[in-house]
């Protein structure tokens, strides 16, 4: 490792890692979970934080069930988890308030319900599954940035709650609601707006808020009528990806996938390295990487997964010359894979687990769970945990053959997905906020 990326941040040196294995282990600090997707952006439970997860619970006995609180207004975002708190965003069924939730892990108290956001006029969803809340936050030592889309971002200071600084001028029309989570990378904190008027990738700094790059999307979208004009209004446009930093030939890039193309820019600039074209919208679930090979899933119900060879030759459009392996059918829409060693697991909405060759593409097993699903899984392990929209939490080996531990219920849904901290597992469902734990 350079002394360049060996001085990065604590949270940049785990993304890096995670390009590199994606079982590294969380830093030495208290924040067990920083991210929409763990400490080290893949879904992964440090090793030390995974002690003791329980695999069964059960509501009625109150089996493992530490502790249940109810929420006020809605969100999707998951809840991320440092110093012995746990943070996420909610918003009213109207989108005109929207509020960043502080709760303590240990007994479930709400510290804080703090006010953030007062839309006069929001655009409604238009689909009955988004929220005004759905991105997730990130917390880092000394800061926590909360992150509405088009409605607003804030820096916020963890110990006053102070707001340090704000931006409502980064705007898209986001038509079916917003869903991209921001990431910090060294002094940046990066977002991302597929919307059907603008799609691009900005870099603000994080300690000022002010804009350092702006990228907007560079290739053809070729949804034009014969009028010259985005068919459905730009609707084929529209994305809700989560970035991710790959280390590539001994330097950070950042991957991003759009509607009908993924790309690498450079995160210190955001000039454009490479660009895959596919064919697909909506793109949501989080690129993986193992050495020298990204994972990208195209988005939608007829989502593409792509196995790109991911070097210092991946330069300009690649879509032709460095795509490895393609899946063409049943993948993942919503809910992002997850890699256990070179294994790839995945849930596609209609609640079917496959099991495929990371190397190869070649699947190795499909096995029907049932349910439909938003929420990605977690790892703990070599155990995965898939939570569905009607509050069942299946739990399974992750082996080359289908081994289910358990499947456990809870009284509602949930689209937000898991988060663990302490060998305990947090779970945010429609109306509530659980702690799913061994007593101790």
């Amino acid at each position: 490792m350079s002394l360049r990326i060996a001085a990065l941040a604590p949270l940049v040196v785990a993304f890096l890692i995670s390009a590199i294995s994606p079982i590294a282990d969380a830093q030495a600090v208290d924040l067990p979970w920083p991210e929409k997707s763990g400490p080290t952006a893949d879904a992964h439970v440090a090793l030390g934080e995974a002690a003791g997860l329980p695999l069964a619970w059960d509501e009625a006995a109150k089996k493992n069930i530490a502790w249940k609180i109810p929420l006020e207004g809605e969100g999707h975002s998951t809840p991320v988890i440092g110093h012995g708190k746990l943070w996420f965003t909610a918003a009213t069924e109207d989108g005109k308030q929207q509020y960043l939730y502080v709760v303590d892990a240990a007994d479930g108290k709400v510290l804080h319900h703090k006010l953030l956001f007062e839309n006069v006029d929001p655009e409604p969803l238009g689909n009955p599954i988004n929220s005004y809340a759905s991105p997730s936050c990130v917390l880092e030592e000394g800061a926590v940035y909360a992150h509405f889309g088009t409605y607003g971002t804030a820096r916020i200071d963890p110990t006053t709650m102070a707001v340090v600084w704000q931006r409502r001028d980064l705007n898209a029309r986001h038509y079916r609601g917003p869903g991209s989570s921001p990431i910090v990378f060294e002094n940046l904190l990066i977002l991302t707006f597929d919307g059907i008027d603008r799609q691009y990738v900005a870099a603000l700094d994080k300690n000022t808020g002010k804009t350092v790059w702006e990228t907007p999307r560079s290739h053809d979208y070729k949804d034009l009528n014969e009028q010259g004009k985005p068919k459905g209004d730009g609707d084929y446009r529209k994305a809700y990806h989560t970035p991710s930093i790959a280390l590539v030939a001994g330097r950070p890039q950042l991957i991003t996938v759009a509607s009908k193309a993924a790309f690498g820019l450079d995160p210190y600039t955001g000039k454009e390295i490479w660009v895959l074209e596919h064919e697909n919208m909506n793109a949501a679930p989080r690129v993986l990487f193992l050495p020298g090979l990204a994972i990208i899933n195209s988005g939608s119900e007829r989502a593409t997964l792509f196995g790109l060879k991911l070097d210092e030759t991946t330069q300009g459009n690649v879509t032709q010359s460095h795509v490895l392996w393609q899946r063409k059918k049943a993948n993942c829409a919503l809910s992002s894979p997850v890699l256990v060693g070179e294994r790839l697991f995945f849930i596609t909405n209609q609640g079917v687990l496959y099991s495929v060759d990371a190397r190869s593409g070649e699947e190795i097993y499909a096995q029907r769970i049932g349910g439909s699903f938003c929420s990605s899984p977690v790892v703990a392990g070599n155990v995965l945990y898939l939570a569905d929209e009607k509050g069942a939490t299946t739990v399974v080996r992750a082996a080359s053959e289908y081994e289910e531990l358990g499947v456990n219920t809870l009284e509602d849904g949930m689209r937000a997905s898991p988060s663990v901290a302490g060998g305990a597992m947090y779970l945010r469902t429609f109306g509530h906020l659980y702690k799913i734990a061994t007593p101790k």
